[in-house]
């Protein structure tokens, strides 16, 4: 099968209700859930039915160790399978594989949903006279549908989710048995043994990726999602695009490049990008208990949530791109294709949200087995809980009438939050060291930010103390070895910290009067002062920095080019307490970090 056996009979990638566990076979009853399942009602993706299984009543999974079915019952159930198989109105074929599980033999029924629901089945089909009815699956159950619902399922007739349709403009030669083999694998399928030694149509047919007649079979949409190198070639706009703003939509951004490529692709390359760029951690020591308490600006679990269910949730029929859109103080998450008329948008603040059918049934299920999401109605939730966890603000949810987008805004915690740096009265400032010194110190102290914030006051003790971090062991001269790695360590983290405290002063500066500020700097201060603040990104000692400004080694060179930074607060010592020491490296501050940034400020 394409799915791990172990995953589906312990319910871990499928929710419980799309499996059915079946002691033994007993035709009746098993067909009226293959016909619940294959009419699909709520495109959930249909489901499992695996024979030879004891249901455990408490938890909804097997008993363990399975019973099991003898080689003569397997073989009467696939003798019997075929005649009953044309019982099924339209006809049916779930999909049979036998596994073995606990040293034990069971069948499998697999029962996507069916492509020409709705289907109705006897109700005894061993009867012989056979009444028909139609059957869904309510909850954990196969039930009849009432004339409502009957109605309901003649109303869907050839609506078959867009991700599970065929695509004419496709063939298998786009689909990569790479990207097959690796899905395979990774949820630990027995199938990926069978990539490269059967046809390729067997195996995307035994996956339910391909439509259409035997000598003419083509890819569904599914599968050109998943397993396409460029699926925005059949779905344009099948990408991310993300864009930064200074301020507000009307200020100066930045616009990354879009992330395509398959889903899983895109939506671990989203995330990846999300994390390094917006998700800072903090840790509060509090008084009253031993343990600290560790905050995220944006709780990751939360961004994870809402990225997946927009890849599951949007209209790919759509040609609009999910849009991330990243503010000083937010995060916008917008996604064409708005939620079901069903779900009023009130019940997303309250997370008692369940959508009344699923736009892209299919993709929900592959996303479900890479672990990428969890059981159906659970992303609002999920969201709520990793804010509130977090003590991040609530997010707000917003729709047009007609639903035709989604979007998200969470907002960043509290203690990350930052201040508008005020327009700056640039004519009072006088344009030599001193004031571009107070300038900076302007716009440090105006950033109500967690690092700025932690470091008020910051620039050059306080960072040197921190950098150095847990120089402790240096004063006595011992225990070198130990400490020469966590202060790496310390120092690596203090370096990256306050790159990005830098880059976020300088992002907020305000738009107009960027490019003066750099302008100034750039001519203000001399070539060989910024080479060594560049130079300085990364500790270095004094031969190294001298020598990357050409020249010697010597104190008159040091006294020159160095000693007035380190005056200024935009150079540190790495050992401030031993300014001749031997193992004397050199750091840029965070405002001669920020001098940097503001210099390289492009403003579009």
């Amino acid at each position: 099968m394409h799915i791990n056996i172990e995953d589906l009979i312990s319910a871990r990638t499928v929710e419980s209700d799309r499996i059915e566990y079946k002691e033994s076979w007993n035709p009746d009853a098993i067909y009226r859930s293959i016909c619940a399942f294959a009419n699909d009602f709520d495109n959930t993706g249909g489901g499992f039915i695996l024979v030879g299984v004891v249901e455990d009543v408490v938890t909804k999974t097997a008993v363990r160790p399975v019973k099991g079915l003898t080689t003569k019952e397997i073989g009467n159930l696939q003798q019997k399978m075929i005649g009953f198989n044309n019982l099924i109105n339209p006809v049916y074929n779930a999909k049979l594989n036998i596994e073995e599980v606990d040293g034990k033999t069971i069948a499998v029924l697999w029962v996507p949903g069916g492509p020409n629901r709705p289907y109705q089945v006897p109700e005894q089909i061993t009867a012989k006279e056979k009444r028909f009815f139609y059957y869904i699956r309510k909850y954990a159950n196969s039930v009849k549908a009432n004339l409502k619902e009957q109605q309901e399922l003649i109303s869907l007739a050839n609506q078959v989710p867009f991700d599970d349709r065929g695509n004419v403009d496709a063939t298998i030669d786009n689909i990569s048995m790479l990207l097959v083999k690796d899905f395979l694998l990774t949820i630990n399928s027995k199938l990926a043994e069978l990539v490269g030694k059967t046809s390729n149509v067997e195996i995307l047919g035994q996956m339910e990726l391909l439509s259409g007649p035997v000598e003419n079979v083509y890819p569904r949409n599914i599968g050109l999602m998943m397993f396409s190198e460029n699926p925005h070639k059949y779905f344009p706009y099948t990408q991310v695009e993300i864009v930064e703003f200074i301020k507000d939509d009307a200020s100066p951004y930045n616009e990354y490049e879009p992330i395509k490529g398959p889903v899983p692709s895109q939506i671990r390359r989203t995330l990846n990008f999300l994390k390094d760029k917006i998700i800072k951690e903090k840790v509060i020591k509090q008084t009253d208990v031993a343990e600290s308490l560790r905050i995220s600006s944006y709780p990751y679990q939360a961004i994870e949530e809402i990225l997946v269910n927009a890849f599951y949730h949007r209209d790919y029929q759509q040609r609009e791109p999910i849009e991330i859109r990243i503010y000083p103080n937010s995060i916008v998450f917008i996604n064409h294709g708005g939620p079901d008329r069903s779900i009023p948008l009130e019940q997303f603040n309250t997370g008692h949200v369940r959508a009344r059918r699923y736009r892209n049934r299919r993709l929900g299920e592959f996303l479900k087995e890479l672990e990428l999401t969890e059981n159906r109605a659970t992303g609002i939730p999920t969201v709520l809980k990793a804010l509130k966890d977090n003590g991040s603000p609530a997010p707000d949810f917003h729709t047009d009438t007609d639903r035709t987008y989604f979007e998200v805004e969470l907002f960043i915690h509290p203690e990350f939050a930052k201040r508008e740096v005020t327009v700056l009265d640039l004519d009072q400032v006088k344009w030599d060291m001193d004031g571009i010194n107070k300038l900076l110190d302007q716009l440090v102290e105006s950033v109500d930010s967690v690092q700025a914030g932690d470091q008020a006051g910051d620039q050059a003790g306080d960072q040197a103390s921190v950098q150095a971090g847990n120089q402790a062991g240096n004063q006595a001269g011992n225990q070198a070895g130990n400490q020469a790695g966590n202060q790496a360590g310390n120092q690596a983290e203090w370096i990256h910290n306050t790159d990005n405290q830098a880059i976020d002063i300088a992002k907020q500066v305000d738009g107009n009067q960027a490019g003066t500020i750099a302008g100034v700097l750039a001519g203000a201060i001399a070539e060989k002062q910024l080479t060594v603040l560049k130079e300085c990104t990364l500790a270095k000692n004094r031969e190294s920095i001298l020598s990357a400004i050409k020249l010697s080694n010597q104190r008159k060179n040091y006294l020159d080019y160095m000693l007035p930074l380190i005056a200024l607060n935009w150079l540190t010592m790495t050992i401030p307490h031993k300014p001749t020491s031997p193992k004397q490296q050199y750091l840029t501050t965070l405002k001669g970090r920020l001098i940097l940034e503001l210099i390289k400020l492009k403003i579009k």
